[in-house]
């Protein structure tokens, strides 16, 4: 996960660090932290903090603390009104003494979400309502090379990392002006693969791409109402190729999806789902490996 679509980044802090996060937490919004644990370290912590407050100490919403000393682990916790909760601990440990890492906290209405390194690590429920979370600190060995605050534009993974079958949710829908990326790699002996943005309050697929290597054809087509509209096949060229990387970016437009490959406009297909908003999942499938997702 970049950075680079963040509310707000901020690059190389000094730790101990504790900032404000704009706007608060919100369900679907993510934070981001990039660095490397520190060869000596013993410990370090994240903390989703009510304020900075020290005297009193400010609750602590989400204690996020990796141990490395005897038995690694990572223990979470909550401190409200002065006194820490029962302790959730963890014994495994994803981070690495002296390495790089990047953790990813996403908030969902009831839970904290933590994945480290492209992998989902742990998930945590809230015990302190989100809306008086608003400040963000670390502390310990750990070196920060940025922190970002990602809106909740940005599409998640329900299982917290890139596997096939992919599926991500969009929390508002999709809008005009917004692009999805999706870079990967086609397998090595592929047959076909999908990719659909489809409504989560119904079974209607509003766009479905579905790549056929061997023949060199791309269908569109919607699903609405439990049947499949006509098919639109026409392409320029095919630009999928067993083994290749690529790179698909999805433009929405207030009548259409505009649809490039590898930097080349490649097709248009017009919008059979007129509710934008309701078009809230992306769904990636079949023979490819997936590389990185992202909204804008």
């Amino acid at each position: 996960m970049s950075v680079a679509n963040a509310k707000q980044t901020i690059f190389n802090p000094e730790v101990p660090f504790t900032g404000m996060i704009p706007g608060g937490l919100h369900p679907g919004e993510m934070v981001v932290i990039q660095g490397c644990v520190l060869n000596e370290s013993d410990r370090f912590q994240f903390d989703l903090t009510c304020g900075s407050s020290t005297k009193p100490r400010a609750d602590v919403a989400f204690h996020f603390n990796p141990r490395f000393r005897t038995s690694p682990c990572i223990i979470c916790n909550s401190l409200q009104r002065g006194s820490w909760g029962k302790e959730e601990k963890l014994e495994e440990m994803p981070f690495k003494q002296g390495a790089s890492f990047e953790t990813i906290i996403l908030v969902q209405e009831n839970i904290f979400k933590v994945a480290v390194n492209g992998a989902h690590v742990l998930e945590y429920k809230h015990r302190i309502p989100l809306e008086r979370v608003n400040t963000f600190s670390i502390s310990g060995k750990v070196q920060i090379h940025a922190i970002g605050y990602v809106p909740n534009s940005a599409i998640f993974s329900e299982s917290g990392d890139l596997s096939i079958p992919y599926k991500g949710s969009i929390l508002k829908g999709v809008s005009p002006g917004q692009h999805i990326t999706i870079k990967g790699h086609v397998s090595l002996f592929p047959h076909s693969f999908t990719v659909n943005l489809r409504c989560s309050q119904s079974e209607n697929i509003a766009l479905h791409l579905n790549a056929r290597i061997k023949s060199g054809v791309i269908i569109r087509n919607s699903f609405l109402s439990q049947s499949w509209g006509p098919e639109e096949l026409e392409l320029p060229c095919f630009p999928f190729a067993s083994g290749k990387y690529f790179e698909i970016i999805i433009l929405c437009q207030s009548h259409q999806f505009k649809i490039a490959v590898n930097g080349a406009h490649l097709l248009d297909y017009r919008h059979r789902v007129q509710d934008l908003t309701s078009i809230n999942q992306l769904e990636v499938m079949g023979d490819l490996e997936l590389q990185d997702i992202k909204l804008w």
